[in-house]
């Protein structure tokens, strides 16, 4: 691996914005009267409730799971009784079963266990740890990490990488974890080496993020086998790809997953869960979350219990400052829209934005002049153009040619689009058809 300020070829550079609050140290939010928890929050098969209309729950009582594989089990973040289960929309735009639970104010935890040292417990037994505690991904799909973390025997794993990139603008959750938390951070990575019996792990952080940075090397022993990285800044470095691509060289095959090339990534925010998880027994019900954006009174870091409303975290921000124009789950690049300010916080959940309405301007659309930009920028090196002309005709089959299902829908075609051409609109949503079409035929 080459030293210096590693990176991919192609990206952006987009405004970041994170002035806002990556001084901001993570305050805790208060506990909301009503927590709305979605019983599918991951990729993967929803869970089923385990608790019935009138029972009382404690913080960290399992209340829903599931017996598929790929699932990640669901727990309270709140001690009171349940109200409802209904279906609600979730921050991904989805309508799925939630459980609501009326806060009684007595904040009681459940029981966790007795805890084994890390150095006592074996791999099986971590994974299984992670999967109890419903720990899924914390900085993308919400993959379950106790799958990633069993790859098949026939794809060995050597490297294990720490993905501390954050590079969607505006977000700094990640960036304070690691500042406040990195002996947990780190806790957490050598519990998923040694899940995965692998010798060689990697922390890796974006160049905008040198207090960080420090912070790591100071919680790393060299002994562990752990190495800090640091990342040229830039969008989307945080893809786990591009992350790769960076630190290993290693290209992952069009269509193929990180285990292709003997690799692993996982998130920062993850890796302190599990570590959480491993040290108390505590399960995935709270996240630190950016509540940001110049329509925001006040932008915080806050450490939000699974369920809250969005709207509950905004007025504990102090509330709009500005009429606003748009509410964002995530970041501008690849957040989803809100129309609702009831949409609750679930673990995937790295950022609320608000942007004022004077703000949001609708550019008209060009025709595609050709320029070729799209193509430059492309982390997955496709050709944006074609896929999206195709799209906009609804021409699946010829969107799959030309290798729609590799786009990662970082955004960064239409960032740089100078015609203002809907891309990554275009090509998110012909991709979901491709993949209906298959699992059809």
């Amino acid at each position: 691996m080459s030293q210096g300020k590693l990176t991919f070829k192609g990206g952006v550079h987009v405004p970041e914005f994170k002035e806002l609050t990556e001084k901001k140290s993570i305050i805790v939010a208060e506990s909301p009267q009503f927590a709305y928890i979605p019983l599918h929050q991951h990729t993967g098969a929803p869970c089923e409730p385990i608790v019935n209309v009138g029972d009382r729950v404690k913080i960290g009582q399992k209340i829903g799971e599931s017996s598929a594989f790929v699932s990640g089990s669901i727990h309270a973040s709140i001690a009171g009784t349940v109200k409802e289960i209904k279906m609600m929309y979730t921050p991904t735009g989805m309508k799925v079963k939630c459980v609501v639970i009326e806060n009684d104010g007595t904040e009681e935890m459940d029981d966790f266990g007795t805890q084994k040292s890390l150095d006592e417990l074996t791999a099986q037994e971590i994974i299984g740890i992670i999967k109890e505690k419903g720990i899924t991904g914390m900085g993308g799909a919400s993959f379950p990490a106790h799958v990633k973390f069993s790859p098949p025997k026939e794809k060995p794993i050597d490297t294990l990488i720490l993905n501390g990139a954050e590079c969607e603008p505006y977000l700094t959750s990640d960036h304070r974890v690691m500042l406040e938390q990195p002996e947990l951070v780190v806790l957490g990575l050598k519990a998923v080496k040694k899940a995965l019996n692998v010798e060689k792990a990697y922390i890796a952080v974006e160049d905008n993020k040198p207090d960080a940075i420090e912070a790591l090397k100071k919680a790393v022993d060299p002994a562990d086998g752990i190495q800090v990285v640091t990342l040229k800044t830039k969008y989307p470095q945080g893809d786990e790809k591009r992350v790769i691509d960076a630190v290993t060289g290693r290209k992952v095959p069009t269509g193929g997953l990180p285990m292709d090339v003997g690799c692993v990534v996982s998130n920062v925010s993850t890796s302190k869960a599990i570590a959480e998880a491993v040290l108390y027994g505590k399960p995935l019900y709270e996240r630190v979350v950016t509540v940001t954006g110049k329509g925001i009174a006040e932008p915080k870091n806050v450490l939000a219990r699974i369920g809250t409303p969005f709207g509950e975290l905004i007025r504990q921000c102090g509330g709009f400052s500005a009429k606003p124009g748009k509410i964002i789950s995530g970041g501008p690049m690849m957040g989803i829209a809100q129309f609702t300010l009831d949409a609750p916080i679930i673990k995937g959940s790295g950022g609320i934005l608000v942007i004022p309405a004077e703000d949001v301007k609708e550019e008209p659309v060009l025709p595609c002049i050709k320029c070729g930009k799209c193509i430059e920028v492309c982390p997955s090196r496709l050709q944006p153009l074609f896929i999206s002309a195709y799209a906009l005709k609804n021409n699946s089959e010829m969107s799959d040619k030309y290798f729609a299902l590799s786009c990662v829908e970082c955004g960064a075609c239409s960032f740089i689009c100078p015609a203002k051409r809907p891309l990554a609109e275009s090509i998110k949503n012909i991709k979901k058809e491709i993949i209906a079409k298959r699992k059809k035929s």
